[in-house]
């Protein structure tokens, strides 16, 4: 039953459904008092009680004590945060314990306003029982936005029968700085591939009925010395060119609804702070009318990290003008300080109900404030958060983002062949999984519950196809102790697959994830001296990194004979793995981010500018050992014909206003069937600031049958040749440019002069953002043509 207070005439007009969102919010505002508006601006940290009865504030250092939950909710609430993430708990009994206190909720407030629901979905609901995708770099490596897009509905479709409503993801950070630890949760270090992927994600968590939220907007990834919570030393160029693409992709192409702030401050100024940032771009240019959510205590933070507020109070009050809408994850400084605050007359209570009236609109979209809305789905009994359909992606994602780098013949390994497997990744089923999968991120702390998933290792999985198998750990992820590396040494066999990489956690619980920087970019532990120790024996080794970032191996990569990289792969990844190694799937993944020679050196991403690459002013060569885009097959694949399609009477001229069409052949020569991926590049070799050499404006996955034969025609418009020019403003300029295709941003098969005609150009936010791509299948020719 709702509580609600009726207007003068007796009607509820925010419950009207013949009414848009906006005039039932309007509706609705005026009639509620400050401690009604600011309470649902604020969300409630909280965990679902195992006996399905209800939720209960959730506890911690950083929380300290909160009232009574009659207290909390005695003026409604904005949102429930983590009713699922926060400890393991049945999925029917906890939408049962949600329910429970959405009712609450509701019968508390005099409007009977739900609450709106969140829970973080990275790698899948970080819900227990919850089936656990492939990490965002993997995602990336798969360089397939429709099948990250099917993974995303199939999230929320979980997620919204459980009643939970907003979902914090995906991260569109691009990767400046493989030491940054949040690196795995990143798509890669290429805003295209970032931002397409990204958007695709985006629709399929939107189409079921769950808020995407954009995070972390903007700057997070860029902090010096890949710090976790670092100043970020960038200009506007980067910020503009390298930073914001994704998120414009992902509000124009996606449709995202909310957007969480980055903890960073960009040239002294925290991004929770930034009017300009949050208010002026975000909103006043780009139009973008949902929520922005605070990321956790970023509120606070500037008191108590930045140092931009002297209190709680000022800390809202910032907040609050730069644009910030709800403080996550729990009431602190939008409660008692900012009514307080506001009743001083210290905060203008116009900015509360700008933010009060996003946060109801969303709230009536979601269908809160209708009539017929349920706290509890139909269809709860039979609740399951882990089914075949679900597992069907994750393993197809995690098959697809596998990434062959190097392979001199080992590979695939010979059926019936004697295998040894070393490593301390080899038979670790946590090794599979991200930071923010609910295993490693809640998980660790209740051992008692297990993993609530079948979790097979590479071991595992390789046991089935390989019988002649033997393991050896070696060595822990971790730590100094090198005494198992001699028995790892006399077990290399004929072949011996060499596994080694991560172990995901939170602040300095593990070598990756959120906090886990990294100094250099060496293997953790002592895993390098156990590389080094099984290559000396002469045994072919195929390297396996299971890893939330790239490591630098050096000399090491060129000893393997086979090298493959996997960025935490999921559940499924052990299967994965192991159908990848021996050739029951043929390798397709490309690198989301590049692999450096160097381990010492200030890692550098590809989207590099003349002297960022190597040349003679530096002794230090930063070329990778694999660069952005690379990547093996078990077949081969020939690029031929490149050609501008449909030329005008000048075949070079590209007009920049218009659109450019070129196309390419490609063949499968080898004897098996494989997919390419066929990547575009535009070089821009003069203007009028400096420019990376190469960076992707195009991409598409091609899966062909032996002698299958394909045409590939991408369409570039010219605003995707755009950039930040002199005066700070987006310009497509004229003069010499080139679209190469390329295997890889470092392998070039093809090269088309282009000139852009005309005068220079200014675009926005509704410039044109993709490439489109068409692929034509020819006849198939015969393996002797």
């Amino acid at each position: 039953m709702r509580s609600q207070s009726l207007g003068d005439d007796g009607a509820a007009p925010w419950r009207d459904q013949r009414l848009s969102p906006t005039e039932r919010a309007e509706a609705l505002l005026p009639k509620m008092s400050l401690e009604e508006k600011i309470a649902q601006l604020v969300g409630v940290w909280v965990g679902a009680d195992a006996s399905g009865e209800g939720v209960a504030p959730h506890q911690s250092d950083m929380l300290g004590e909160l009232p009574p939950w009659s207290t909390v909710i005695q003026y409604g609430l904005g949102q429930l945060t983590r009713p699922f993430g926060t400890a393991p708990v049945d999925p029917v009994f906890g939408a049962r314990s949600l329910a429970a206190s959405q009712a609450q909720i509701v019968a508390a407030s005099r409007f009977g306003i739900p609450a709106q629901v969140h829970e973080e979905c990275l790698t899948g609901f970080a819900a227990w029982r919850a089936t656990v995708y492939p990490t965002p770099l993997s995602w990336g490596a798969s360089f397939d936005p429709e099948l990250v897009e099917a993974m995303a509905d199939r999230i929320g479709r979980s997620m919204r029968a459980a009643g939970v409503h907003q979902g914090l993801a995906p991260v569109l950070d691009v990767t400046r700085d493989y030491r940054w630890g949040r690196t795995e949760e990143t798509i890669g270090e290429d805003p295209y591939l970032v931002g397409t992927t990204g958007a695709a994600y985006v629709r399929g968590l939107e189409r079921a009925g769950v808020v995407a939220t954009l995070k972390h907007f903007a700057g997070y990834s860029a902090s010096r010395g890949g710090r976790n919570l670092a100043p970020v030393p960038m200009g506007r160029r980067e910020l503009a060119d390298v930073i914001l693409p994704p998120f414009e992709m992902a509000l124009r192409l996606g449709g995202a609804r909310s957007v969480m702030n980055s903890y960073a401050e960009i040239d002294g100024l925290p991004v929770a702070a930034d009017r300009g940032l949050l208010t002026g771009l975000l909103r006043d240019e780009w139009g973008f009318t949902g929520t922005v959510v605070a990321d956790y205590f970023a509120v606070r933070f500037l008191q108590t990290l930045h140092g931009v507020a002297g209190n709680a109070a000022d800390a809202a009050r910032l907040a609050l003008r730069a644009g910030i809408d709800v403080e996550l994850p729990t009431v602190d400084a939008f409660g008692a300080p900012l009514v307080e605050a506001a009743r001083r007359g210290e905060v203008d209570e116009t900015l509360i109900d700008c933010a009060l009236r996003r946060v109801l609109i969303q709230k009536i979209e979601l269908g809160l404030l209708d009539e017929g809305w349920q706290e509890l789905p139909d269809d709860v009994a039979s609740l399951r958060f882990d089914d075949e359909a679900s597992q069907d992606i994750a393993l197809r994602l995690a098959r697809e983002s596998v990434v062959l780098l190097r392979n001199t013949g080992v590979l695939p390994l010979p059926v019936g062949s004697r295998v040894a497997l070393i490593g301390p990744g080899a038979d670790d089923p946590m090794a599979m999984l991200g930071c923010y999968s609910f295993p490693n991120h809640v998980g660790v702390h209740h051992s008692d519950f297990g993993l609530g998933l079948d979790i097979p290792t590479l071991r595992d999985e390789l046991a089935r196809r390989v019988p002649l198998l033997t393991h050896e750990p070696g060595c822990a992820i971790t730590g100094e102790d090198t005494s198992g590396i001699p028995a790892a040494v006399a077990a290399a066999a004929a072949v011996c697959v060499l596994a080694v990489g991560d172990r995901a956690g939170m602040f300095g619980r593990g070598t990756s994830g959120e906090g886990c920087d990294a100094v250099d970019l060496r293997l953790p532990g002592v895993q390098s001296d156990l590389v080094r120790a099984v290559l000396a024996t002469g045994t072919p080794v195929v390297l396996v990194l299971m890893a939330g970032r790239p490591y630098a191996l050096g000399p090491e990569l060129d000893g393997a004979a086979a090298v493959v990289q996997a960025f935490f792969l999921g559940q499924l990844g052990g299967q994965a793995l192991a159908e990848v190694l021996t050739g029951a799937v043929e390798p397709s993944g490309r690198l989301p981010v590049s692999v450096p020679r160097d381990a010492g050196g200030l890692p550098s991403t590809y989207l590099a500018p003349p002297l960022g690459r190597r040349n003679k002013v530096s002794s230090i060569d930063p070329t990778p050992a694999y660069p952005f885009g690379h990547g093996l097959s078990y077949t081969t694949f020939e690029w031929s014909d490149a050609t501008v399609v449909e030329p005008r009477e000048d075949p070079t001229a590209w007009p920049v206003d218009g659109e450019v069409r070129v196309r390419i052949t490609v063949a499968n020569t080898g004897e098996r069937a494989g997919t390419e991926v066929v990547q575009l590049y535009l070089h821009d070799p003069v203007a009028q600031t400096t420019r990376p050499v190469v960076r992707l404006i195009g991409y598409t996955r091609l899966p062909l049958a032996p002698g299958e034969v394909a045409h590939v025609t991408f369409g570039v418009p010219a605003d995707v040749a755009s950039f930040t020019g002199l005066t700070g403003q987006r310009i497509v300029e004229p003069g010499d440019v080139e679209l190469r295709f390329g295997r890889s941003s470092g392998d070039v098969a093809a090269a088309l002069p282009l000139r852009l005609v005309g005068t220079e150009r200014e675009v926005g936010f509704e410039r044109e953002l993709l490439t489109s791509v068409r692929v034509e299948p020819l006849v198939a020719v015969p393996q002797s043509a």
